[in-house]
């Protein structure tokens, strides 16, 4: 069976995104790890601002460590650099109470430093009922139970700290809720919190041919439905694998299907510019070519990144 991947369906399949004109504002933000062996936050945000990035994830640091969280503001601030997430990666729907409870506490303090370096948001995921790896599949992670648990574990994290600045986030997932823009909003609307917002990675909903093929839908959607929520995002992409199951797999930005055309497009019609973050690559040079390419699909359309 051989599968032919035209990039073309993908750019085409929504003129809604397409049409968006660019925004005369301000610029867009990018951002990606540093490979730059310091943890002086000052450093960091210079080798940042040297790469070209506007924003950064937050340097590793605990609550109640008030001098390392006052530098981590001040160091990036001073060089322009927005914080734009505090990710704290655990199964919050971990089976073990012990486990689970510190879990909880563990993304508590995320968005306990989120708050007081001036960080956009802490993001993690629901978690997952798989016994065996953390973020894995499971039938469970689509149920009400699931979705119920979610809720009540975001408003005991967000009523632990109480944010003012900052938001607390659940990245969406292609096989446990929320899986889609409109699950998303339900649990918006569910957790019933202010400081709850949304984190978008387009390619973590991606998990049909359909969203695969039409993901500039997928794309319009999510920002129509989602926007003035949506305080950060992550920039992958994605190819297909041909084989006799579905094998979608993350690539360079610019090397698979997404339409970042579209998605660039989207994000500049914010009313205020939301950070667009490189992950899950290997090496410095990978992630200076998919910086690259989003810098040069921005200026194909009148864009341009901070």
């Amino acid at each position: 069976m051989n599968i032919v991947i035209d990039r073309r369906l993908a750019i085409t399949a929504c003129a809604g995104v397409a049409a968006l004109p660019a925004r005369s504002g301000p610029p867009l933000l990018l951002g990606a790890p540093v490979f730059l062996q310091t943890d002086d936050p000052r450093e960091l945000a210079r080798e940042a601002r040297r790469l070209g990035y506007s924003a950064a994830y937050c340097p590793r640091a605990r609550p109640d460590d008030r001098p390392r969280l006052r530098a981590i503001e001040a160091g990036f601030a001073a060089e322009q650099v927005v914080l734009a997430e505090v990710g704290v990666w655990v199964n919050l729907m971990e089976a073990d109470p012990a486990r689970r409870k510190e879990n909880l506490q563990k993304v508590i303090d995320g968005l306990a430093v989120a708050e007081a370096v001036g960080a956009r948001c802490a993001v993690t995921i629901c978690g997952s009922f798989n016994p065996k790896v953390w973020y894995g599949p499971h039938p469970k992670n689509l149920s009400q139970e699931f979705f119920d648990a979610a809720v009540e574990n975001a408003r005991r994290i967000i009523d632990a700290v109480r944010p003012g600045r900052t938001k607390f986030t659940y990245e969406m997932m292609g096989w446990s809720l929320p899986d889609s823009p409109d699950a998303c909003l339900k649990m918006i609307r569910a957790v019933d919190r202010a400081a709850f917002a949304a984190h978008l990675d387009v390619c973590n909903l991606v998990n049909c041919p359909e969203r695969f093929y039409r993901n500039s839908a997928l794309i319009e959607e999510c920002f129509r439905k989602l926007g003035r929520w949506i305080v950060s995002c992550h920039a992958k992409d994605l190819d297909w694998i041909p084989e006799m199951n579905l094998h979608f797999v993350e690539v360079i930005p610019g090397r698979g299907q997404i339409d970042y055309r579209a998605w660039l497009r989207a994000l500049a019609s914010l009313p205020s510019p939301v950070p667009l973050m490189l992950e899950h690559l290997r090496t410095a040079d990978e992630y200076a070519e998919g910086a690259a390419f989003l810098r040069r699909t921005a200026a194909e359309l009148g864009l341009r990144f901070a």
